[in-house]
């Protein structure tokens, strides 16, 4: 089996690079202190999307630091409900996509709620207000601020879990029957979601991004999504004197040191031939999950379309 990095049974036992930072917990339990606190103001505005077999909703929420954040909200028509529902989650610099895309999950009697990242493409509003950089990537905005609270990414998972609390308490969904999904940086939030809101019951991440940022650094792997890493450092640490600090800092965001909080069922892929998101960084988050978890490995393959995974998705998540 060809690999570009570690055999596949040395990536069953490997639990990642970054440092975790020691605080990592109360960080988390403030993050979450602060969003529970805010009033989300919920919006629902009908949209001129039109189907047989869909309602279609604009809804509009505030989520921490007072950005406006946007999501795609569809359920089946005519029906009431309780009825289980889906979190869609982006790729990096994406958007929500089309509504037509969520047709087949709708017409299975799902709600599906998709949201936009806060300053991405889509319509989810970033407010900015950091110190330091900010010319390129979402990694890396916040790290030269002296307050780790004001890490970009830290509220973009707080916006994921904020929408799981809306769509929990949608009167038509059964709060019990959530699931998450997406992939890449969509996989990232999926993991993120879950560990939050632990009462998601299934999520099926596909070759999550935002994971064990120092062992794509040691890999020499930090482009494509993750150019913002090697940019930051040429810029403003050239000499590396801060290396252990920012991956420290970094450490708040790593998705791999929330993965033990999941409760859920989860159903991962990922491609052995990845040099987007390294296979390794992957099996960081994955082998750290307590909960019940299976994962398909597509060995030739890489950060792409990965052939029949979301038949397999969809047959996982009819069991919400």
């Amino acid at each position: 089996m060809a690999v570009f990095e570690m055999p596949l049974e040395q990536l069953k036992n490997y639990t990642g690079t970054n440092p975790k930072p020691k605080d990592f917990d109360e960080y988390w339990q403030r993050a979450l202190d602060e969003m529970n606190a805010t009033d989300p103001n919920v919006e629902i505005i009908p949209a001129d999307f039109k189907s047989p077999v869909a309602e279609c909703y604009h809804l509009y929420f505030t989520g921490v630091k007072g950005a406006r954040i946007y999501a795609k909200l569809m359920k089946p028509r005519n029906n009431d409900g309780p009825m289980p529902a889906i979190l869609n989650f982006h790729g990096y610099s994406g958007n929500s996509g089309d509504w037509y895309n969520y047709l087949g999950y709708v017409a299975s009697g799902f709600t599906i709620a998709a949201m936009d990242c806060r300053g991405q493409g889509g319509l989810s509003e970033d407010r900015g207000g950091v110190l330091g950089n900010t010319l390129q990537g979402h990694i890396i905005r916040g790290l030269d601020d002296p307050d780790p609270d004001n890490l970009l990414f830290r509220n973009i998972f707080l916006d994921t879990a904020m929408l799981a609390k809306i769509v929990m308490n949608l009167p038509y969904v059964d709060r019990n029957r959530i699931g998450a999904t997406g992939g890449s940086q969509g996989g990232g939030l999926t993991i993120a979601c879950a560990a939050l809101v632990p009462e998601i019951k299934r999520l099926v991440p596909v070759y999550p991004f935002l994971s064990d940022y120092k062992r794509v650094w040691d890999m020499d792997l930090a482009k494509d999504a993750y150019l913002e890493l090697s940019q930051y450092f040429r810029r403003f640490d050239p000499l590396h004197l801060r290396e252990e600090d920012i991956f420290t800092k970094l450490g708040y965001i790593d998705i791999q040191h929330l993965a033990d909080r999941i409760q859920g069922e989860v159903l991962m892929a990922t491609g052995l031939m990845d040099t987007v998101c390294p296979p390794s960084t992957q099996f960081a988050v994955y082998n750290k999950i307590k909960s019940k978890k299976d994962i398909v490995i597509y060995p030739d393959y890489g950060h792409e379309y990965l052939p029949g995974f979301e038949d397999i998705k969809y047959q996982f998540m009819l069991g919400l």
